[in-house]
């Protein structure tokens, strides 16, 4: 009994450890990040390691702000973010709703097409995107960052796992009490997976945010850039990289994220918990 018990006690011990370890290794570098953009270069490239920083300044966070219009950024990458997060939670969660309780000709052969196109690498579609961009004249536009992938493939089935778990009876009571198919989606089926939404939207926000190279491509001014792209093209001093900068861009680019994370933290978790349970 008492073996076991130490056995059991010891195996709490290791786990905590672990679990400390993997906080520290995933933590640190964002610690890092914020020391570093409060150093002078001579303390960035220190041989001795200093997590807080000496001689703390602000002149990296003015050389960002004085250089680049971060502030136009941060915004353009609100809107994208904001835009494309909203577009794609509508459109997933409808298709993932006719996928999931509407029974039509091929239905199974486009979920399993939709699901095989998640293999394919999304730099293969990026020529044909990029010339029907500019056909329509969206070049340089939000349009073109917002719309294209505004309906993912692992969107559609992320809802679609999520909706099929709601019992048939409930949208044959609506049928009954006369809703169309677009009130029971809008009145029925959106309250009751507004976990799944929450989390889907943490994840396509997130993915917008921080995406590069399709922004790279389409947008050409400097006053259309995100913030991730403002920060990549930080112009390099006499032929150095300004380290020091480009840390404070990056904890300016990454706050918003960690903020927006953790006030929408509880529903992300029963979100994806839920949706792991139910599929």
């Amino acid at each position: 009994m008492l073996f076991t018990d130490f056995k059991t006690y010891l195996f709490k011990i290791v786990t905590h450890l672990v679990l400390i370890i993997g906080v520290f290794i995933t933590l640190f570098p964002l610690f890092w990040m914020i020391s570093g953009s409060l150093k002078p270069p001579h303390e960035i490239f220190s041989t001795t390691l200093r997590l807080i920083p000496k001689n703390p300044t602000l002149e990296n966070y003015r050389f960002v702000f004085s250089t680049i219009p971060l502030l136009r950024e941060l915004f353009n990458s609100i809107i994208i973010a904001s835009g494309y997060t909203l577009l794609s939670l509508f459109f997933c969660s409808l298709a993932g709703f006719a996928f999931a309780k509407h029974h039509f000709p091929g239905r199974y052969f486009l979920f399993f097409f939709l699901l095989a196109t998640m293999m394919v690498p999304v730099e293969v579609g990026i020529i044909p995107s990029f010339l029907i961009i500019k056909a329509l004249k969206w070049v340089n536009t939000y349009y073109a960052v917002i719309i294209p992938g505004s309906a993912s493939a692992f969107g559609i089935f992320f809802m679609r796992q999520y909706i099929a778990t709601v019992p048939d009876e409930v949208i044959d009571a609506a049928k009954i009490d006369g809703c169309s198919d677009f009130r029971t989606y809008s009145q029925i089926i959106l309250p009751i997976i507004k976990p799944a939404l929450v989390a889907l939207g943490i994840m396509h926000f997130m993915f917008s945010w921080n995406s590069f190279l399709w922004p790279l491509l389409v947008l050409r001014t400097y006053d259309m850039y995100t913030i991730v792209l403002g920060v990549n093209l930080i112009p390099a001093q006499e032929f150095d990289t300004p380290w020091g900068a480009v840390l404070a861009g990056c904890t300016v680019a990454v706050l918003p994220l960690i903020v927006f994370f953790l006030i929408f933290q509880k529903h992300f978790i029963s979100g994806i918990t839920l949706g792991a349970v139910k599929g």
